[in-house]
C-alpha cells in the first residue's frame, strides 16, 4: 500500500513524497517525468537520504520517470528492528524496482548506493537497464588515506565505541553543525553548498531525532560495507561481469574514495564510460549538479538501449 508522505523536504525541487509498505514503511520521492525511457532510481550513500538527489532529479526526469528512495535506516525510512546491511538494502532496492517502478530501471548510485546498485545489477541483471556510479565506494588502493576519514571509520568499526561516539555526536551537536560537518567531509569546496538544500537537510536531521535506533542502523550499514570492501577481488569480479551500460563519475578531490581507485576501476572496465571531475569531492550531484546533469544526460542520449524520447 502506498500513501502520501507527511513530509515535504524535497517539494521545492518538484518532488512529491510517498510511503510504501515494503516489509515495513519505505519513504521515497517522485520527481515526475514522462516518456518511454527506462525510469531512473536514485540510490543515496551512507548517511544520505532522498535529498542527495534534489538538485539533479527534476532535470534528469526528462523522457523518463525519476524517483529516489530512502534506504533502510536512512532518511525517513526506519531501520530498527530490520537489518540495514548492504545485502538487506539490495533486497529493498530489488523490491522497490518491482513494486514501485514496475520494470527495468537506470540505477544512479552514490557512495554506498553505488555498491548497492552494482550488487542489484549483478544479482538481478534483468531489473537494470543501465548503471550510473557517482563516486561509488570502491576496492581500496595503496595510497595514503585521509587521516580524518581513516580515524572516523576505525571508530565506527569498534564495538561499543562506535555506538558511544554516534550517540554523543547525535545528541550534542546541533543539527546545523552536523550538516556542515558532513558537507566539509564530502565537498571539495563547502562554499558550493546550496543554501536552500542546507536548510532542508537541517530540517531533516531535526525530524530524524525522533527515529529510534538510528545510530545502530548507521553502524550496521557501515560495518557491512566495510566487510564487503575487505574482499576487493570479489568486488572487482562482480563489476567486471556487469553487462549493462555503465557510466562512472568521480571527483578527483574525493576524500573518501581516492581518485586512484576510480581510475583503476575505469581502466579495468574499458567498456564503461567514465567522467572525472576536477576539484570535486564525494558528492558531485550536490557540489556541481549542472556538470552531473550534463554528463548523465549526454550518456543517456547516446546509449541507445536506454535513451528516452
Amino acid at each position: 500500500m502506498t500513501r502520501p508522505a507527511p513530509w515535504t523536504f524535497a517539494e521545492r525541487w518538484g518532488a512529491k513524497g510517498w510511503i510504501t509498505d515494503i516489509d515495513g514503511p519505505v519513504h521515497w520521492i517522485d520527481f515526475g517525468g514522462e516518456g518511454d525511457g527506462p525510469p531512473i532510481v536514485f540510490v543515496h550513500g551512507l548517511g544520505g537520504s532522498h535529498l542527495n538527489w534534489a538538485l539533479v532529479g527534476s532535470a534528469l526526469a526528462q523522457g523518463r520517470r525519476a524517483v529516489a528512495l530512502d534506504l533502510r535506516g536512512f532518511g525517513l525510512t526506519p531501520g530498527s528492528p530490520r537489518s540495514t546491511t548492504i545485502r538487506s538494502n539490495v533486497r529493498l532496492v530489488d523490491a522497490f524496482i518491482r513494486e514501485i517502478v514496475g520494470g527495468p530501471a537506470v540505477l544512479v548510485g552514490n557512495s554506498m548506493g553505488g555498491v548497492i546498485s552494482v550488487l542489484q545489477t549483478h544479482n538481478t541483471p534483468s531489473s537494470v537497464a543501465g548503471l550510473v556510479l557517482v563516486d561509488p565506494a570502491l576496492p581500496p588502493v595503496s595510497t595514503r588515506p585521509d587521516l580524518r576519514v581513516a580515524g572516523m571509520f576505525a571508530t565506527y568499526l569498534l564495538p561499543g565505541l562506535g555506538e558511544l561516539y554516534m550517540r554523543l555526536a547525535q545528541s550534542r551537536l546541533p543539527a546545523r553543525q552536523q550538516v556542515r560537518r558532513m558537507h566539509g567531509l564530502v565537498f571539495a569546496d563547502p562554499r558550493r553548498v546550496d543554501p536552500k538544500l542546507e536548510e532542508a537537510s537541517i530540517a531533516l536531521v531535526e525530524q530524524r531525532r525522533s527515529i529510534r535506533g538510528k545510530e545502530e542502523s548507521f553502524l550496521g550499514a557501515t560495518r557491512s560495507l566495510m566487510r564487503f570492501l575487505a574482499r576487493p577481488d570479489r568486488y572487482r569480479d562482480i563489476m567486471a561481469g556487469i553487462s549493462a551500460p555503465v557510466l562512472l563519475i568521480s571527483g578527483d578531490a574525493d576524500r573518501l574514495v581516492p581518485i586512484a581507485a576510480a581510475r583503476r576501476v575505469a581502466a579495468a572496465n574499458p567498456q564503461w564510460d567514465s567522467v572525472f571531475m576536477t576539484g570535486v569531492g564525494h558528492t558531485p550531484q550536490l557540489e556541481t549538479p549542472a556538470a552531473v546533469i550534463d554528463a548523465v544526460t549526454t550518456w543517456l542520449a547516446r546509449t541507445t538501449t536506454i535513451a528516452g524520447k
